[in-house]
């Protein structure tokens, strides 16, 4: 049995978001907390909630319990794209790419010892 929470549209780039995504990948569900925490990255605080709450839901709607949990899977996609022009010398005009991702994140019950 997989618990799944799901974060869509966050403000912050997919290649970025994933550098602290893949701290986390196959840790326990502690372990993580603890080193989300103490990342000082912009998006560590988004995956800290969307960590939460799906053990929130591993506990409370599929009866697993909190010690055993880990995190099986987490998937950083790109979601939209906001352009915006950011204006320049002579009439010109660069393009601002505001880029945004969607979290998928799966916990699991370790089995064994």
């Amino acid at each position: 049995m997989a618990a799944n929470a799901s974060l869509r549209m966050l403000r912050s780039t997919p290649r970025k978001t994933r550098l602290v995504a893949d701290l986390i990948r196959g840790k326990n569900v502690a372990e993580a907390e603890d080193i989300l925490k103490f990342t000082d990255r912009r998006a560590a605080f988004p995956l800290l909630k969307l960590l939460r709450s799906a053990k929130a839901n591993a506990v409370n709607n599929h009866d697993m319990f909190e010690d055993s949990l880990y995190v099986s899977m987490i998937q950083v996609g790109p979601g939209p794209t906001l352009k915006r022009f950011l204006p320049r010398a002579r009439g010109r005009a660069d393009l601002l790419r505001k880029r945004t991702c969607h979290i998928s994140i799966t916990l699991e019950e370790r089995r064994g010892k």
